[in-house]
């Protein structure tokens, strides 16, 4: 019979959604605690994006960050990490590559993950926009390979981030699958890292790619404003409109420069810093979700 805390991993990898409709009364007062998990996606995947996701905890309100460690910026990610040890990590699984103008692969030797280049497809599936033979799942992949090179993934964060603390899927391609999500389980309970959160509710930012970095903070400002009791949860992706991060995009979405640097300044902004305070709102990580981790 599956122990009640492999249960919890098992179902941790799918969160809730949920929103309210009015604005309630602080932390505190009747209604219980309101506690939110700001985690700052990509660390790892570019220079400007780790200069991000160390200012989005600095300065701003991110608590857990998710670590790529087969991106070209490992390295940089992982000293910085190890100067903030209070800023909570995750391996973020990853078996894709979707930017158009530079990749990355895989740290094990793994032919049926790769493209003719030696990069991850870019895709979880199969997009029709696309060329042909992009999407992971129709590319012919082995359950042993992927196991393989998740563990490869797993022990170099764990080697080189001593506050690594839980698992994540880049682009859900690790979790895709029902065999793909028992392997995920199987591997955060061997490794007592757990997968997500579980019971965290989505926070309604309704905010997306191509709205302004004002648009995008007024619409934070009001979801805060808004949520009740109970634990919630942001996932987003800090950047800086740089040249770097102008050069990074794919088919459909090369507004990341002006997106992500919205996500920053949202993150950093004393406007949504002044809510939470005044709403009593306990900014938690994954590490504070599972005592004993």
């Amino acid at each position: 019979m599956m122990t009640r805390r492999r249960l919890c991993w098992a179902l941790a990898a799918i969160v809730a959604a949920a929103g309210a409709t009015a604005a309630l009364p602080p932390a505190g007062q009747a209604g219980g605690a309101i506690k939110l998990v700001v985690r700052a996606d990509d660390i790892g995947s570019c220079h400007t994006a780790n200069l991000a996701c160390i200012r989005c905890f600095r300065e701003g309100i991110a608590r857990s960050v998710e670590v790529q460690t087969v991106c070209p910026w490992f390295n940089e990610a992982a000293r910085m990490l190890r100067e903030n040890p209070g800023f909570d990590v995750g391996v973020h699984l990853t078996l894709t590559s979707e930017w158009e103008n530079y990749k990355w692969g895989p740290l094990t030797e793994a032919p049926s993950l790769v493209d003719e280049q030696g990069h991850f497809y870019p895709m979880t599936s199969q997009r029709a926009d696309f060329p042909p033979r992009t999407g992971f799942l129709e590319c012919g992949w082995k359950i042993d390979e992927v196991e393989k090179e998740l563990r490869a993934q797993i022990e170099l964060a764990k080697k080189e981030i001593p506050q690594v603390s839980h698992l994540s899927s880049h682009m859900g391609t690790p979790t895709s699958t029902p065999q793909l999500r028992d392997l995920v389980a199987r591997l955060a309970e061997e490794y007592k890292l757990p997968i997500e959160t579980p019971g965290a509710k989505y926070l309604p930012w309704a905010a997306d790619s191509k709205a302004s970095a004002q648009e995008r903070e007024a619409a934070l400002i009001k979801a805060l404003e808004e949520i009740g009791p109970g634990t919630w949860i942001v996932v987003e992706h800090p950047g800086a409109d740089t040249e770097e991060m102008r050069g990074i995009g794919h088919k459909g979405y090369w507004e990341v420069a002006s997106h992500r640097d919205g996500v920053t300044k949202s993150f950093c902004s004393p406007k949504v810093k002044e809510v939470i305070q005044r709403r009593g709102i306990q900014l938690v990580s994954y590490h504070d979700m599972w005592p004993g981790q």
